[in-house]
C-alpha cells in the first residue's frame, strides 16, 4: 500500500484540493458568479497555482484535463484526483445517493490519477447500498496503489428524523462520519465545518492519524474563509477541499496566496490579509 505522503496529492502532510465536480452535482448555476468558470480550462489553469496539491474532477472533465494538458504542453498542471461517482440535483429520489461513473482501473490506468474521490452518504436509506460499493472501490484502489478520499457528508433521513442530531453539520454527526472514513479504510475524509474549532478538535480526538480536510462550501467572505481554515489546521486538520470559494472569485490567486501561507506556512489570518 503506497502511503498518502508519498502520493502527489500533499504537501508536507497537508493538501490543498481544487474541486471542480459542480457542474454534476448542482449544474451551472454554480458559475453564475463568475461566467468564466463554467469553462474547465479557465479552472485548471487556476490549478497551476503551486498552493493547490490536487484537482478533482469527475471522468469527462479528467479526460479533458489530460487533453488540455497535452495540446498545451502542460507539464505543471495540479495532480488529478477522479472522482468516481457523483449525482445530479435533478432526479427525484427517495434519499441520498451517488452512483459511480468512472472505475478505479479507467482513472489509474487511462487517465493517471494520483488518487480517487468517493462521496459517501451515510445516514441515507440507501447507506448500505454505497459502503458495499465503496469496499469495492476501496480494494481496487489498494491494489493499484493510489489513495481514497472520502467525501463523508452525513445527511438523509436517518440524521434528518433522529431528534439527537441538529443536522448535518451537528459535531457529533460530522465525527460519526469522518470516523466511517477510519474504519472503512479512507486514506483522506473531506468532511464539513460544524462550526468551530472546539468542533473540529471533536473530529480530531475521532479519527486519531487519519487525514482530514475541510468542505470549502459555499462562498462567504475572504476573512471568514480564511479563519475556518486557520482554525481546521490549527486543530489538527490537514488542509482543505475547496471549489466555489475559489472559482467564484474574480482573482482566485489572490485566495491562494493567503491559503497557501496558512495551509503549509503555519501563518495566521492576520499575517495573510
Amino acid at each position: 500500500m503506497k502511503d498518502i505522503d508519498d502520493s502527489g496529492i500533499t504537501r508536507d502532510g497537508n493538501s490543498l484540493i481544487l474541486a471542480y465536480d459542480h457542474g454534476t452535482e448542482h449544474g451551472p448555476v454554480d458559475f453564475e458568479p463568475m461566467p468564466e468558470s463554467a469553462d474547465p480550462r479557465h479552472v485548471f489553469e487556476v490549478g497551476r497555482h503551486d498552493a493547490v496539491t490536487a484537482i478533482a474532477l469527475q471522468k469527462g472533465n479528467a479526460e479533458y484535463y489530460r487533453q488540455w494538458e497535452h495540446e498545451n504542453d502542460i507539464e505543471d498542471g495540479a495532480p488529478l484526483l477522479v472522482k468516481l461517482n457523483g449525482k445530479s440535483s435533478l432526479a427525484k429520489r427517495d434519499d441520498y445517493f451517488s452512483p459511480k461513473q468512472c472505475t478505479v482501473e479507467y482513472a489509474v490506468e487511462e487517465l493517471d490519477a494520483e488518487a480517487i474521490g468517493y462521496t459517501l452518504y451515510p445516514g441515507s436509506l440507501h447507506e448500505d447500498e454505497m459502503w458495499q460499493d465503496f469496499r469495492r472501490v476501496q480494494e481496487e484502489a489498494r491494489r493499484h496503489g493510489v489513495p481514497v478520499v472520502l467525501w463523508s457528508y452525513p445527511r438523509g433521513k436517518g440524521v434528518q428524523e433522529n431528534p439527537d442530531y441538529s443536522g448535518q453539520k451537528d459535531p457529533d454527526v460530522v465525527a460519526y462520519g469522518t470516523r466511517l472514513g477510519l474504519e472503512l479504510g479512507a486514506d483522506m475524509v473531506k468532511c464539513k465545518y460544524p462550526g468551530e474549532q472546539e468542533d473540529w478538535k471533536q473530529i480530531e480526538d475521532a479519527v486519531p492519524g487519519l487525514k482530514t480536510v475541510m468542505s470549502g462550501g459555499s462562498k462567504r467572505s475572504d476573512e471568514e474563509f480564511l479563519r475556518d481554515v486557520y482554525s481546521t489546521v490549527e486543530a489538527g486538520g490537514n488542509g482543505l477541499a475547496v471549489g466555489r470559494n475559489i472559482f467564484q472569485r474574480e482573482n482566485p490567486g489572490k485566495l491562494l496566496d493567503s491559503l497557501e501561507e496558512i495551509i503549509f506556512g503555519e501563518k495566521t489570518p492576520e499575517e495573510v490579509v
